[in-house]
């Protein structure tokens, strides 16, 4: 079916958005396994996962459209030094994603979309959920300290 090719644009630019959060998360998740942040690994790990299914409905979106997806463009990728800067690098662009997302989902209901506006809608409720899991861990942050916070990241030691 031939789609809009403005919104095919859209599709691919928020493509490129989460093939490159892809990337950012899988580093970030390693480090804090290297770290010994086992908890915090393991939930970047999955926002990663999650941005790997988006980036796999989108791509069957732009195929379905006959559209052709980009999938070697990246954004610049902002990989953080410390467990903080992680959260608030990654918390930077899901709050960019979001918007996104919002003036992607304004275009698919310009164009009569109500697939694209579906597919949309679902991916931005994951996101806000990325977005509400980095301000908890930030607010966790703030009310403990660093300290106490990491020490709440890594497994209890083998028995």
């Amino acid at each position: 079916m031939k789609g809009n090719k403005d919104l095919i644009t859209v599709l691919n630019s928020l493509l490129a958005d989460e093939l490159t959060v892809i990337n950012q998360y899988m580093v970030h998740s390693e480090m804090c396994e290297n770290w010994g942040y086992s908890k915090l690994h393991m939930a970047i790990r999955k926002q990663a996962m999650d941005e790997m299914h988006h980036a796999e409905w989108l791509i069957e979106r732009i195929i379905f459209f006959e559209g052709a997806p980009t999938v070697s463009k990246l954004n610049p990728i902002k990989i953080g030094k410390t467990v903080s800067e992680i959260i608030n690098n990654d918390n930077d662009d899901e709050l960019e994603t979001v918007h996104a997302y919002n003036e992607g989902i304004k275009l698919a209901l310009e164009v009569k979309d109500q697939g694209s506006v579906d597919l949309l809608t679902k991916i931005l409720k994951m996101e806000e959920d990325h977005v509400d899991w980095a301000e908890m861990q930030r607010a966790q942050i703030d009310q403990m300290g660093m300290e106490n916070y990491l020490v709440n990241q890594t497994e209890s030691p083998i028995k």
